[in-house]
């Protein structure tokens, strides 16, 4: 029997149940027998410092130790530890990168979901980090590891992630400690038909991810046992392990979705005009849909022309499948108005706020329409004089013109007025924002088809363009303005070479600096004119009076 103390890290974010699930765990212990101790270091914040539970066991019945108390340790030791278990995929890459995690010792449970920290929020472009190294880190540095999204169980089983941390320790095996006595402390030393709500729900996502843990470590202890006995076998025959070709490695299959419409595109590119086709079916109608895949096999034509060997995989159709279904999906109150309607958003907003079946909630959804809103759904003519009508307000100092609504989606007045604009769809080709938009899409396309006829390199850096374009509002229009320029003063530079380079350096810069100044020192650089600077109204405002003064006038 081991003579030392089990060593266990959790790490939870705040509001995630870290403290309750240290409690059970040390109680859970001690129903058990065994003599255990907790500690806690407090994070910062939610997501700029995860809370550290720290919790030794000793794996020797207190009856046995005859009167003797181990020495526990305060704080964990880096390499140390016995198992991580962590809520969230980064902060267990954090912890690894502290050094905690011991590839010969420690043993890593860790959940899939991300809470984005915010850097991550504030990039232009994608700043997520890639959940595939992080995944690999904690390969690399664990003995072994489990990773599956306890969020989502906790999310199935009406509870939060605390429960489901301590099934995973518990359905691990890491602690000798019988699977009644984490249940019994989880129930508060009440009998399971006398235990709470609360308490019912905790048991459901322990349960839930005991039995996840317990499978996937019997399956590793069979698949390990099977491989040792192949291991010795070929040693007996003298055999090289491999020698029948096979080097033990599965063969992934990977299963790439075929919706209606997008047959005859290339494997690769189907993943993505599979998922744009769906959205803008959903979004504006089949026959929109039918537009999105028209204009993706102009692109893949010329791609074809290009690389007629396939020799790049098809990035460019790919690239372009992908940005090009998230811009003809662009964001309108039509659009809005729909996805703040539907069943699926009612029922997510009941598990957020974990409504019980004789629970009222009420939602209240805030709008705040503007002239370019309205706009975007009347004839151009119409819109071009509404919203020369708001300019000259602006002009003139004034605010720029907006109806401010509050509408509670919970009623069935509310739920009805999102929904009659929901409808309004049918109206979005007729207005002067979808054809605007149509027109935009067309030119970026037509960059993209004659770069790629100049060389593949330039069509893929012009199709990767596409992610300029983001957002609503003046970010939406900075990213329109920021392609265009890219289009007209470097996608056309003699040399296809210098224009690729150029086109890529624009889009870093442009991705890295939404006030534009690093994207204007690059185009100088590379020979093309600055942006055009755009007048903005200046306001006076009243200086305020102190209220000291005030009160003196008052006097």
């Amino acid at each position: 029997m081991k003579a030392t103390p089990i060593t266990l890290l959790v790490c939870a974010l705040g509001g995630e149940g870290g403290g309750v699930l240290t409690e059970w765990l040390v109680e859970a212990a001690r129903l058990a027998g065994f003599p255990a101790q907790a500690t806690s270091i407090p994070g910062v914040a939610q997501r700029t410092g995860a809370t550290t539970y720290y919790i030794e066991l000793f794996p020797v019945l207190q009856s046995q130790l005859c009167g003797r108390q181990p020495v526990f340790s305060l704080s964990p030791v880096p390499g140390a530890l016995d198992a991580l278990v962590s809520s969230e995929l980064l902060e267990t890459a954090r912890q690894i990168g502290n050094g905690m995690t011991s590839p010969e010792r420690t043993r890593v449970l860790t959940s899939s979901a991300r809470l984005l920290t915010t850097q991550e929020r504030m990039q232009m472009s994608d700043g997520r980090r890639d959940p595939a190294e992080l995944l690999k880190l904690v390969r690399a540095f664990s003995r072994e590891h489990q990773v599956f999204d306890m969020n989502a169980v906790a999310r199935e089983c009406g509870t939060v992630v605390s429960a489901v941390l301590l099934g995973a320790i518990a359905g691990s095996g890491l602690f000798p400690i019988e699977r009644r006595f984490y249940e019994e402390a989880v129930r508060g030393g009440v009998p399971h038909e006398k235990a709470n709500a609360s308490a019912q729900a905790s048991l459901r996502g322990f349960a839930k991810a005991f039995e996840i843990v317990s499978q996937r470590q019997t399956q590793a202890d069979f698949v390990s046992q099977v491989l040792k006995a192949q291991a010795m076998d070929s040693r007996l025959r003298g055999n090289d392990a491999g020698a029948d070709g096979n080097d033990g490695r599965a063969t992934a299959l990977s299963v790439i979705p075929a919706e209606a419409g997008i047959h005859g595109f290339p494997p690769p590119v189907r993943e993505f005009a599979s998922l744009g086709y769906v959205r803008l079916a959903d979004y504006q109608g089949r026959s929109y849909a039918d537009l999105y895949t028209r204009r993706l096999r102009q692109v893949l034509d010329a791609e074809t022309a290009a690389d007629p060997q396939a020799a790049n995989g098809h990035a460019i159709t790919r690239e372009t499948a992908r940005w090009l279904a998230l811009w003809m999906a662009f964001d309108d109150i039509v659009r809005v108005a729909d996805l703040k309607s539907r069943a699926s958003r009612h029922d997510r907003v009941l598990r957020e706020v974990k409504a019980g079946e004789d629970d009222l909630v009420k939602v209240f959804d805030h709008f705040k329409p503007g002239v370019p809103e309205f706009a975007a759904l009347l004839p151009s003519s119409l819109a071009q004089k509404l919203v020369a009508w708001d300019r000259r307000r602006i002009a003139a100092g004034k605010e720029p013109w907006a109806m401010p609504l509050k509408i509670g989606t919970h009623t069935a007045a509310g739920m009805l007025a999102l929904r009659t604009l929901a409808a309004m769809k049918a109206l979005r080709p007729r207005g002067s924002r979808f054809a605007f938009e149509q027109k935009m899409i067309e030119r970026w396309l037509d960059g993209v088809v004659q770069g790629t006829k100049r060389g593949w390199a330039l069509g893929h850096e012009v199709a990767h363009c596409g992610r300029l374009i983001k957002g609503y509002g003046a970010t939406n229009e900075r990213g329109k303005d920021n392609l265009l320029h890219v289009l007209d003063h470097l996608a056309v530079l003699p040399e296809t070479e210098a224009a690729t380079h150029a086109i890529a350096e624009a889009r870093a810069a442009a991705l890295a600096d939404d006030a534009g100044q690093a994207l204007d020192a690059t185009l100088v650089r590379h020979g093309a004119p600055k942006r055009e600077p755009k007048p903005q109204p200046i306001r006076f405002m009243r200086r305020p009076v102190p209220r000291e003064s005030m009160d003196e006038r008052r006097a």
